[in-house]
């Protein structure tokens, strides 16, 4: 048993790239918590997608033994993501901790997402030590750097600490700085149990698994437990720690974190943000503030490319729900595409890993329809929410459209805040405030609406600031808009899979980018084929599959004129006739093409 006094638990917060996995790999080797032997890079990362794309998706905890002044401590460390779209990961990883080591890349500088991460810390009443990174690069400015971190977090510079997770310098100081500064949990063991399930993940041995710390009391494995939120009991058929791996322990007590193993074998009944409390009459009366529910901010359809794998997307999307709970989703029938879900993401980066996943783990291949964000449509006292632009109403009947709007916080380099407040401004941006962190750095803060900037605006950010910017936003509500649902019309008849929410200037632009394009994807049938785009009942755009000609004419060597005619005449009744009474045959991989280069156009503009 560990007494309270002798353990710390802390996480580590950044921006995506400063290196909070390369920090957590040195920690764990300093530890002595991996064997040399056993240890790679991002070994905390356990996913092959984290490894290739440098990224960590899923906040990963593990328990450290570290002898510090004479004394044994238990160290809990969760590792979180950098990324904007992953900040509920690291909401609900502060929950689970007292201190958080903030790390700013030397090279670098402050980045929004290290502001953002700061101000999610403190707001949860952490202890931040301030850290600087990657101090062994030639570009790196370690003094103006630690200048500007000490001014956010409030502190002497000298307080700033100083590392290079990549050689190992300065890391010791560090953990010994943890050990100093954050505080011990303050938890009792003799009150009833109450622990916060903070994460979760799926074994199809062993069922759900929870991880969770213990706020209160004590947890004996095999014990009779009982899920709050769920009102469900249950029995943890295995109490445990990461270290690294998962490790058996006879019971978890107040201030420590670890998994259960809950036997449950549906993925519905354990939620994230549950208190888990014992069975009976020994059991808490009242449960823990859970997590603030997250708000998809992009929505997608998701389509089995086969039909007959609809059952399999349902069951894959309920075990990747229970590994990330910000993914919403609710079933949705396309004309074109058939049966699929409606999926709610928190950003593009996370609807691109959660297809990828799907696909890498479930072996499903899927089509994905171009994302939007959710709109709401007034008419008298009712609000309609519309999560897909096919549902949207035909102009006239509604009173107005509200788009959701987001405060959009941008750090640059002085040199480039022409460019940035002129793509802010053609995406309909207004800007609220404006400050020079240092003479070689601003930040800038733009209302922008979200529609705006989840396809392309980072990217087109990186481009216009050779790489240096970055972007934090945070929505902020809803507001009216001029907004317009354009159609495309194949032979007459809407295809749902095409709509899309625009505004109503570039509404005009964006059906004769569409048409253009569908021209080119769409096989020639045996007649003419339109396509056209239309705002209401307002064409904006047409083009035509020319239909395949068949030479009617071949056998005619010479002879009367009006032989040739009368089989030209009969040719074109024919065509007349199969235009009535034709359907236009889309292949699956035109949809697919279409909807795909639909997002790669949108990055261009």
């Amino acid at each position: 048993m560990t007494e309270p006094t002798h353990i710390r638990n802390f996480c580590i917060i950044a921006h995506i790239d400063h290196g909070k996995s390369t920090l957590a790999d040195r920690l764990l080797e300093l530890t002595h918590t991996v064997a040399d032997r056993d240890m790679r890079e991002q070994y905390l990362d356990k996913m092959d997608l984290e490894r290739e794309r440098g990224i960590t998706i899923k906040a990963q905890a593990v328990r450290l033994a570290y002898r510090f002044e004479g004394s044994d401590l238990e160290l809990n460390l969760i590792d979180t993501p950098g990324h904007v779209d992953f900040t509920y990961e690291v909401s609900r990883s502060l929950e689970a901790c007292e201190g958080a080591v903030l790390l700013v890349d030397a090279a670098q500088g402050i980045e929004a997402q290290t502001l953002a991460n700061f101000h999610l810390a403190r707001d949860a009443g952490l202890v931040i030590v301030p850290v600087l990174n990657k101090i062994d690069l030639p570009q790196a400015d370690v003094a103006e750097t630690r200048r500007e971190l000490a001014e956010v977090v409030g502190c002497p510079p000298d307080e700033v600490l100083a590392v290079s997770a990549k050689t190992g310098e300065g890391v010791t100081q560090l953990i010994e700085e943890v050990v100093r500064r954050v505080p011990p949990p303050t938890g009792e063991r003799d009150r009833p149990l109450r622990a916060l399930i903070f994460d979760s993940s799926f074994d199809p041995y062993r069922g759900v698994i929870a991880y969770l710390r213990v706020k209160e009391g004590v947890l004996p494995s095999r014990s009779k437990v009982r899920f709050m939120a769920s009102a469900l009991d249950s029995e943890a058929e295995e109490a445990g720690v990461f270290a690294p791996e998962a490790t058996p322990v006879p019971k978890l007590e107040a201030g420590e974190v670890g998994y259960l193993v809950t036997g449950l074998k549906d993925v519905h009944q354990v939620k994230v943000g549950d208190t888990v409390t014992l069975s009976g009459k020994q059991g808490a009366r009242e449960a823990l503030p859970g997590y603030r529910e997250p708000r998809p901010m992009v929505w997608s359809g998701l389509f089995p490319a086969e039909g007959g794998d609809y059952s399999e997307l349902r069951e894959a999307l309920d075990r990747l729900k229970l590994n990330d709970a910000a993914l919403a989703y609710e079933p949705e029938t396309s004309r074109a595409l058939g049966f699929g879900f409606r999926c709610g993401f928190l950003g593009l980066l996370h609807m691109d890993i959660v297809k990828e996943r799907l696909e890498r783990e479930f072996g499903l291949e899927l089509i994905a329809t171009a994302p939007n964000v959710e709109f709401h449509v007034i008419r008298g006292d009712e609000t309609i929410v519309v999560h897909n632009p096919s549902e949207m109403p035909q102009p006239g009947t509604y009173d107005h459209v509200e788009e959701p709007v987001v405060r959009a916080t941008i750090i640059t380099p002085s040199d480039y805040l022409g460019p940035v407040l002129e793509l802010c401004q053609a995406r309909r941006g207004e800007l609220t405030d404006m400050k020079y962190l240092s003479p070689e750095r601003a930040e800038v803060n733009y209302k922008l609406p979200l529609a705006e900037i989840i396809f392309d605006f980072f990217d087109q950010l990186k481009s216009k600031t050779r790489g240096y910017a970055s972007l934090d936003y945070d929505p902020i509500g809803y507001e009216i808009a001029d907004l317009v649902r354009v159609d495309v019309l194949l032979h007459g008849e809407p295809v749902d899979a095409f709509s899309s929410v625009v505004h109503r200037e570039k509404a005009a632009q964006y059906g004769r980018q569409m048409v253009e394009r569908l021209r080119e994807l769409i096989p020639r049938q045996l007649f003419d084929v339109a396509i056209q785009a239309s705002i209401g009942s307002r064409i904006v755009a047409r083009e035509t599959v020319k239909a395949k000609r068949k030479d009617v004419l071949a056998k005619c060597y010479g002879g009367d004129i009006t032989r040739k005619r009368k089989l030209l005449e009969q040719q074109k009744r024919g065509k007349e006739r199969m235009r009535r009474v034709g359907r236009v045959d889309v292949p699956q991989e035109a949809f697919i093409a279409a909807l795909r280069v639909d997002q790669k156009a949108e990055a261009k503009k």
